[in-house]
Formats: C-alpha cells, structure tokens, sequence
C-alpha cells in the first residue's frame, strides 16, 4: 500500500458561529452546509466540522476540543498575510519565525482557532 494523499480532516468545535468565523472570515475557507452537517473546502482538501464530541461514530476515541496543530501552506508574502490578519483584528500567538516544513525551509507565524488549536501559517521561500 502507498498512501496518495490526504482527503480530510475532522474538527470538533464547541462554538460552530465561531468556528465558521475564523476559517471562513479570517482563513478564508469556503464554508459547505448539507443535510445539517457543515465543512470548510479549501484547495482539494477539505475539514469535516463536529459539533460535539463523537457526533459521527465510528469517532476519535478521546475528542478533545482544540486538541489540534494544523499548518497551512499560503501563497504570498508572510509580511502581506501577517498584516492581513492584523487588519482582520486576530490575535497572533506568535508572529514570523523560520521552521523547517516537508519540503525545506519556511516563514510561519501562528494564530489560534476559537477552539484553541494552534494553527500555523507557512509560506516556503
């Protein structure tokens, strides 16, 4: 077996208003709802959204509310996506660094979601 690619992720939030806030408003994402059930797309990748723990089963066996550290890769200029994210007035946990991602060297600076998942921004240079 070889594995292809990742298809989705599922994140469980205990506020869904703001949940879709910050991955729509701030990140951008295009917010999906069907049948009751909400995801966020983005490129061809995809977050199932869980309103509480376990919501679908089979589930996670220990669900924890902001359990997650996601890095996303962006296009543009760090500085840009630094300033854009200032304007949309999110606190930023920690601004521009240097961390080393799959494919070399990158610029990151880090937010967190309403749940309290570190979510790191990335552009590779």
């Amino acid at each position: 077996m070889k594995i292809e690619r990742l298809d989705h992720l599922v994140i469980t939030t205990e506020d869904l208003e703001a949940c879709l806030h910050f991955y729509g408003d701030i990140l951008g994402m295009e917010i999906e709802h069907q049948n009751g059930c909400y995801a966020l797309r983005f490129g061809n990748q995809k977050f199932n959204i869980h309103r509480k723990k376990a919501e679908f089963l089979p589930a996670a066996k220990n669900v924890t509310y902001g359990s997650l550290d996601l890095c996303f890769i962006v296009e543009g200029d760090i500085q840009d996506i630094k300033a854009e994210i200032e304007c949309k007035e999110w606190p930023i946990e920690c601004g521009i660094v240097d961390r080393t991602g799959a494919c070399g060297p990158m610029q990151s600076l880090y937010l967190r979601d309403p749940d309290g998942k570190l979510i790191e921004l990335s552009v590779y240079r």
